[in-house]
């Protein structure tokens, strides 16, 4: 229970204060981040029923975040790294920043697909940036979607799309 409403709250705290900075000035944009897109939890369990509850809210809250902010021409999205590179990932899988390439991860995709937290974020900042960013709203994506709509690629020059 403590997961569901930590994870639930901190999202909705924030939005919260953020809807009022936002609808101020037309055209802001509200980011919601999470783990996977709405088409991939969709389908897909994830761990737990908790756990599950947990990583579709913000996708939920984005959508209903339209409705909220349409009157500011205000944007609201969700977005999902993908395999990220974490530091906690690279341990777990025994490799480092050097020498990740060389994962032999239970799935063998980790090194093929994965992706640097610089990765998303530069993700982020295109839409941020983009004046037509309000012709999404509602949206979900996954890193490598907004990579290959601004043309974006990761530290190393990868378009990793998990």
């Amino acid at each position: 229970m403590r997961m569901l409403e930590l994870g639930v709250k901190t999202h909705r705290v924030t939005s919260h204060h953020l809807l009022a900075l936002l609808s101020r000035k037309p055209a802001g944009l509200i980011l919601e981040v999470t783990d996977g897109t709405r088409e991939c939890n969709d389908s897909n369990h994830r761990v737990s029923t908790f756990y599950d509850l947990v990583k579709d809210a913000p996708l939920r809250m984005a959508f209903t975040l339209v409705h909220e902010l349409r009157p500011h021409r205000c944007t609201a999205v969700a977005v999902s790294p993908g395999r990220l590179r974490s530091e906690m990932v690279l341990e777990n899988y025994g490799v480092d920043e050097t020498t990740w390439k060389s994962s032999t991860a239970e799935d063998g995709h980790f090194a093929a697909i994965s992706d640097s937290p610089r990765f998303v974020s530069r993700g982020v900042a295109a839409l941020a940036a983009d004046p037509s960013v309000f012709a999404r709203t509602g949206a979900s994506f996954c890193s490598g979607g907004p990579a290959r709509d601004y043309g974006i690629t990761d530290v190393d020059g990868s378009v990793p799309d998990c």
